[in-house]
């Protein structure tokens, strides 16, 4: 699921987006962020915002059809959604991502992971490495 507020409708967005929906992600966005997805050759799902109607983000949560959810809200309105989308996450154990920074980190470390390349260190180890 994505929902972005209108400052973040932009090239950094549809990069990362695009990379989830390379990963084998489908995307389920609210009507402004999927019409923007759309009009830029990205498949997306309409879904209602949490005081629009039904089904709505949460009810997705609830039904298990929600894996990640990536929402960076802006504004009163925006805030009463995070706030029961993040509750409907935590409760369904849901990813749950409100920068855009993390949601790039995110979709890097998945696709490391798939590759096989995803490992542990150190923060000492990695500081051995750059020096």
């Amino acid at each position: 699921f994505i929902s972005v507020n209108d400052s973040d409708k932009n090239d950094i967005t549809l990069g990362i987006v695009r990379e989830f929906a390379k990963l084998g992600f489908s995307v389920v966005a609210t009507e402004g962020t999927a019409k923007f997805l759309n009009s830029n050759g990205i498949k997306s799902e309409t879904v209602y915002k949490v005081g629009e109607g039904r089904p709505n983000v949460v009810d997705l949560i609830k039904n298990g059809k929600i894996q990640l959810i990536v929402n960076t809200p802006m504004g009163e309105v925006s805030r009463y959604d995070e706030y029961a989308i993040g509750w409907a996450a935590i409760e369904h154990k849901v990813a749950f991502i409100t920068t855009l920074s993390a949601a790039s980190s995110a979709v890097k470390g998945i696709q490391k992971q798939k590759e096989g390349e995803l490992g542990v260190k150190s923060v000492q180890e990695y500081l051995a490495e750059m020096t």
